[in-house]
C-alpha cells in the first residue's frame, strides 16, 4: 500500500471516499453472543430455548414541537443489528441462532414527506437477518417460532451503565404479558462481548481515527490568533463530514483555548466554544468522528501560533511523557490503575523538575497530589460509545480516593480493548487553592512559580490504542513531538498512512488474517 502524506498546500484528503462497512460485522457480534449465552445458560443447567429481544432507538422531537432531531441507533442495537433507523425491534432465536427484524408499519403518507417505504425484504438483505417482520407481528410471529412448553422466554437488556448511572431499557411492545422475561442475564454478557473488538470494529474504529486525525492536522493549519474556538470545531467537522461521511460526532467538540483549557468539559451550552482566543493562548481540543457507529476520541494541544514558550513545553512534554510511558507499559495483565499513577508520577516528577513543586515525589503520591493537576481518569474503553461499556464489572468496585474516583474502568487490559489515554496537567484554581492551604498538601507547592502559571489552562494529549496480544497499538496518527507540531502548523506536510491495512479507498472494509 502507497504511503499517503496530506499535501500542506491543499485541504483534500487521502482518505475519501470512506470504505463500506460490511454488515458482516454485525452478524459477528451476533454470533460471539449466542456463543457466551449458550455458554452459561449451559453452565447453570438451563436449557437453549428463548430469544434475545432488544427494542431500537425512537426518533426524538424537541420538546413539543415536531423538529426531529438527527436520529443516531441505540448502542447495544447498532452493535447487534447496525440498523440506522428509528422504530425497530431484533430478536435472535437462542436455539436456532436466527435473526429477526421487526420494522415498524409506516402509513401510506411515508412515501409522500420521507421517501420511499422499504419492503421487508429490503431490511433482511440490507441487513443479514434471516427474517424480516413488522412490529405489530412480534407476539404471533415468536410464539409460533418457539419450541419450548410453555410461554416463550424473553432474554430482555436492563443493567447499569457505570458512567452515566443510567439503565438500559428493556424491550417493551404490546402482548409481552404472553411470555416469560428474564431481565437478569443479557446485560452483563453483551456489556463485556462489546469490551473486546472484532477485526471488523478495530477496522470501522481505525477508519474514524484516520479522518479524526487528518481533520485535527487541518485545524492545526488553519488556526490563527484572532480567531473564534467554535470556527476550529467547524474545521473538523467539516473536514470528518465532507471527506469521511461522518455525520455525527462522537461527542461534543472541545476547543478550549486560554484559561478555558483548564476547563474539563468545555464546549457544552454554557461554555459553547466562543471566545476570541489571543497570540500566546494554548489551544486544548478534543474531537472525535464517528464512522457507521464506531467513535474515536483525540485531544492535541499546542499553542495557537504555533510556537511554544519554555512555559508552555514544560507542561507539555510532561504530559507527553506520561502518554507515552503509559503506552509503553500497556499489554495483557496490566491493572489500568497502576497505569493511571504512572501517568500521575510522571507529571509530578517533571513539575518538580520544573521547580513548581518541591519535596518528595512519593509522598506527594501518597496524599493524592497528582489529582489536582489531573482531577480526571487517564483513559476509558472506547467503541460505539465514547465511554463505552463494561467499564466495571458487576460487583467490582470503583477507587474512593481523590483523582482514582474518576476513573471510568479499573480493570486489567485484556488483548481487543479499545482504551484512551488521556494524562493531562491543569491549572484550576477550585483545585490548586485548596491545596496549596492545606495543612498536608502545602508544603509541596512553590508559590511563587505557581503563580506565573495561574491562568495557564491546561494541557491534555489523547490517543486511542487497542490493546495487543503482546502490547498496544496507537490509532490515532497526529503530531506529538512539540518540533512535530511546530513544523505541522509551519506548513510542513504531515503523513497519515493506513496502518492497520485493514479497510481500502472506495471498498470494504479488510481486516489483518
Amino acid at each position: 500500500m502507497t504511503s499517503l502524506a496530506m499535501d500542506s498546500s491543499s485541504s483534500a484528503s487521502l482518505l475519501h471516499p470512506p470504505p463500506a462497512v460490511p454488515m458482516k460485522l454485525h452478524a459477528e457480534n451476533r454470533e460471539k453472543l449466542l456463543k457466551h449465552l449458550r455458554e452459561c445458560l449451559n453452565s447453570s443447567s438451563r436449557p437453549l430455548k428463548g430469544f434475545v429481544l432488544l427494542q431500537g432507538g425512537e426518533e426524538q422531537t424537541r420538546y413539543c414541537t415536531d423538529h426531529e432531531d438527527l436520529f443516531r441507533q441505540e448502542s447495544y442495537f447498532a452493535y447487534l443489528f447496525g440498523v440506522r433507523e428509528p422504530g425497530f425491534y431484533g430478536a435472535i432465536d437462542v436455539d436456532s441462532g436466527k435473526s429477526i427484524l421487526f420494522a415498524p408499519r409506516l402509513p401510506a403518507e411515508y412515501a409522500v414527506w420521507m421517501g420511499e417505504i422499504k419492503s421487508l425484504s429490503y431490511f433482511e438483505e440490507t441487513y443479514m437477518v434471516s427474517k424480516a417482520y413488522y412490529s405489530d407481528e412480534i407476539t404471533q410471529v415468536l410464539n409460533n417460532q418457539y419450541q419450548g412448553s410453555g410461554k416463550p422466554l424473553l432474554f430482555l437488556l436492563h443493567g447499569l451503565n457505570t458512567d452515566s448511572q443510567n439503565f438500559s431499557k428493556p424491550a417493551e411492545f404490546e402482548g409481552i404479558e404472553k411470555f416469560e422475561t428474564d431481565l437478569k442475564i443479557l446485560h452483563p454478557i453483551l456489556a463485556e462481548c462489546r469490551v473486546l473488538k472484532s477485526k471488523l470494529e478495530l477496522a470501522a474504529i481505525q477508519y474514524a481515527n484516520d479522518i479524526s486525525s487528518e481533520a485535527h492536522v487541518e485545524v492545526m493549519r488553519k488556526i490563527k490568533p484572532g480567531m473564534k474556538e467554535y470556527q476550529l470545531e467547524s474545521i473538523f467537522l467539516h473536514h470528518t463530514y465532507f471527506y469521511g461521511s461522518c455525520r455525527h460526532c462522537s461527542y461534543t467538540c472541545i476547543c478550549a483555548t486560554g484559561n478555558n483549557s483548564s476547563v474539563l468539559h468545555y464546549g457544552h451550552a454554557a461554555a459553547p466554544n466562543d471566545r476570541t482566543f489571543q497570540d500566546g493562548d494554548m489551544a486544548l481540543l478534543d474531537m472525535g468522528a464517528e464512522f457507521c457507529f464506531y467513535g474515536s476520541d483525540i485531544t492535541c494541544s499546542y499553542p495557537v501560533n504555533g510556537k511554544f514558550t519554555s512555559n508552555q513545553r514544560l507542561i507539555y512534554n510532561a504530559v507527553l511523557d506520561a502518554h507515552d510511558a503509559v503506552i509503553s507499559s500497556m499489554k495483557p495483565g496490566v491493572n489500568w490503575v497502576d497505569m493511571h499513577k504512572l501517568a500521575e508520577k510522571i507529571v509530578l516528577q517533571a513539575l518538580k523538575k520544573g521547580s513548581l513543586l518541591v519535596g518528595d515525589v512519593d509522598e506527594m503520591m501518597v496524599e493524592r497530589l497528582g489529582s489536582v493537576f489531573m482531577p480526571h481518569g487517564l483513559g476509558h474503553l472506547m467503541g460505539l460509545d465514547t465511554h463505552d461499556v463494561g467499564g466495571y464489572l458487576q460487583g467490582a468496585e470503583r477507587p474512593e480516593e481523590p483523582g482514582l474516583s474518576s476513573l471510568r474502568t479499573s480493570r486489567d487490559l485484556l488483548e481487543g480493548m479499545v482504551i484512551t489515554v488521556e494524562p493531562g496537567c491543569y491549572f484550576i484554581d477550585a483545585l490548586l487553592l485548596p491545596a496549596m492551604e492545606s495543612a498536608k498538601t502545602s508544603k509541596f507547592f512553590n508559590g511563587e512559580a505557581i503563580a506565573k502559571f495561574r491562568g495557564f489552562g491546561g494541557v491534555r494529549i489523547e490517543s486511542d490504542l487497542y490493546v495487543t496480544a503482546d502490547g498496544c497499538l496507537n490509532m490515532t496518527k497526529v503530531p506529538r513531538k512539540i518540533e512535530d507540531i511546530e513544523a505541522v502548523m509551519g506548513g510542513a506536510p504531515w503523513p497519515i498512512k493506513k496502518s492497520m491495512n485493514d479497510y481500502e479507498n472506495g471498498g470494504s472494509l479488510h481486516v489483518l488474517n
